[in-house]
């Protein structure tokens, strides 16, 4: 546990994009009081959005911690065809709470200002429909062979939210790809090499972080 005393200086944010460099005013058994200084804001981002088809095990949270590394904005768990996890409401919603713990510890240990929204287990198509406005969608598709994924991102409106569907062990089925399409998705390729789910997420995320000039 960080202990800071009266004097300290630290920095915080609140998780909406601003960061405040502040100082300790008083401390007391219960509760800290601080003074904050000017806030800095993030530059504004192309949102970039993750649907994860729900894998097994913990491979979700390692999605869910890497890809806030990542710049990811936001994590839409979803329920496909191939998904062997399947989540009653009330384990959804525990299991809910805790992803967002894991993206707001991951986004304070990378020092983000703002902190990626987890959105509760939903139905692929559901959630597909449910996107922002003038969201760009993709998926990734085992069997699209002619349009890399940077190909793909690059064609996006300048600034447009993307929204990128992986799918879990074992892929989407083509009823999901052309069902997905039908919306307005363009199935995208990561290259020859065979991926898991998980790291196909990141993967995905890595190139278009670096094609916004944020890594690489």
């Amino acid at each position: 546990m960080l202990r800071l005393s009266e004097g300290a200086s630290l920095e915080v944010f609140d998780g909406t994009g601003r960061a405040f460099e502040a100082r300790v005013a008083a401390v007391d058994a219960r509760e800290a009081r601080l003074t904050l200084g000017a806030a800095r804001s993030t530059p504004p981002r192309r949102a970039l959005s993750v649907l994860q088809g729900l894998p097994k095990g913990d491979k979700l949270e390692w999605v869910l911690q890497k890809g806030t590394e990542l710049g990811a904005a936001a994590f839409y768990p979803v329920d496909t065809a191939r998904s062997v996890v399947k989540l009653e409401p009330k384990r959804a919603g525990e299991r809910t709470l805790r992803w967002e713990k894991i993206v707001e510890e991951a986004a304070r240990q990378c020092r983000r200002n703002d902190v990626p929204q987890v959105h509760p287990p939903a139905a692929l198509l559901d959630r597909a429909r449910a996107l922002p406005p003038g969201t760009q969608l993709l998926v990734l598709d085992e069997e699209e062979t002619a349009v890399p994924l940077g190909e793909a991102f690059r064609a996006c409106a300048p600034g447009a939210p993307v929204a990128l569907v992986v799918g879990p062990e074992g892929g989407l089925t083509r009823e999901e790809v052309a069902a997905l399409r039908a919306l307005g998705a363009r199935g995208v390729t990561l290259g020859a090499l065979i991926l898991r789910t998980e790291t196909a997420a990141l993967a995905a995320l890595a190139v278009m972080a670096h094609l916004e000039g944020e890594l690489g």
